[in-house]
């Protein structure tokens, strides 16, 4: 008995071939796709998702050398700080006088001396300053501010008593780099033991600058070096903006603050970064997301305290 094998070809179908509603589907979860990849590239979000796997394989190396930011939670939040309506853009820790300077940069221009508790123990009107965006301790009482649009950096000694300083009081270096309006100089930290400052740009395009010897050229012995890092936030930051830095003297790292990613970063002092937290209700432990997260501190217990517009103070303990 014979066997006759019968092949029938395979019938592949074109997209011609397919009825309307079919290709319709297929052309808007193409569009979707499309767009959901480019919102994820725009915000980083494949970034986030690798090193929050990296990170978490890596956590026992960085362990006693780093804050290790996934460990603070929020203790305050969202506190509004009475007497200040709007415009809150910076924050730092004064050691010496165990306290926060903040700034607000307009109706009124003033550094705003807070206690721990985030209530207004002195007002210093700045006048003069233009827009002023950053602001750094240098330690017995001398401070560093920074203009976001002129890139002014300005220095001065804060008086005993609260009153109004004059820009005629200051010191400056103005560096005018890639002047960008209100997209200028955004942050500004201090390394007191190294006299170097870090700045960062806000955006287009995101950079970052240290600048050493400024402490010591204030003394008279002029000695003052700028070097370009915008490499380390141009390959290695997920954020679609800089808001904020903060050089911590106990690990020697550089926290980075993003308004816009609502985060905050952790990095070496080489480049290389360690950890991050966010402040976005659906990541983090927040009842509510930051709105607009402007200024970041550490105090001298290792507590991270944060500030966002209009007037808004968190507090984070590290569990």
């Amino acid at each position: 008995m014979s066997y006759t094998m019968h092949s029938h070809p395979v019938q592949n179908k074109s997209f011609s071939s397919l009825g309307k509603r079919t290709k319709y589907r297929i052309i808007i979860f193409a569009i979707l796709a499309i767009i959901v990849f480019l919102i994820a590239k725009r915000n980083y979000y494949d970034a986030h998702i690798y090193f929050y796997i990296k990170s978490h394989y890596h956590q026992s190396t960085w362990e006693g050398k780093s804050r290790w930011l996934p460990h603070y939670k929020v203790i305050t939040e969202a506190k509004q700080i009475k007497g200040i309506k709007d415009n809150l853009s910076s924050i730092v820790y004064d050691p010496d006088l165990d306290r926060f300077l903040a700034v607000t940069n307009g109706d009124p221009t003033a550094l705003i001396a807070l206690d721990k508790s985030g209530e207004i123990i002195g007002i210093f009107p700045l006048r003069g300053f233009g827009d002023v965006e950053g602001l750094a301790y240098m330690g017995n009482g001398r401070v560093a501010v920074v203009d976001e649009r002129t890139h002014q950096l300005s220095f001065f000694l804060l008086p005993n008593t609260p009153r109004t300083i004059e820009i005629k009081e200051a010191q400056f270096i103005s560096l005018g780099i890639d002047l960008s309006g209100n997209k200028g100089f955004e942050g500004i930290t201090y390394d007191r033991e190294g006299d170097r400052f870090f700045i960062v740009k806000e955006r287009d395009p995101r950079q970052l600058y240290e600048i050493s010897g400024v402490g010591a050229s204030l003394e008279g012995d002029m000695q003052i070096q700028i070097k370009d890092l915008t490499d380390w936030v141009k390959d290695r930051v997920f954020a679609t903006d800089l808001s904020d830095i903060y050089f911590d003297p106990g690990t020697g790292h550089l926290f980075i603050l993003s308004d816009e990613s609502k985060l905050l970063m952790e990095m070496t002092d080489q480049g290389e970064m360690v950890s991050f937290r966010s402040f976005n209700r659906w990541f983090s432990d927040l009842r509510k997301s930051a709105p607009q997260v402007e200024g970041l501190t550490f105090d001298s217990d290792g507590n991270l305290y944060v500030v966002s517009e209009p007037n808004l103070f968190y507090v984070f303990r590290r569990q």
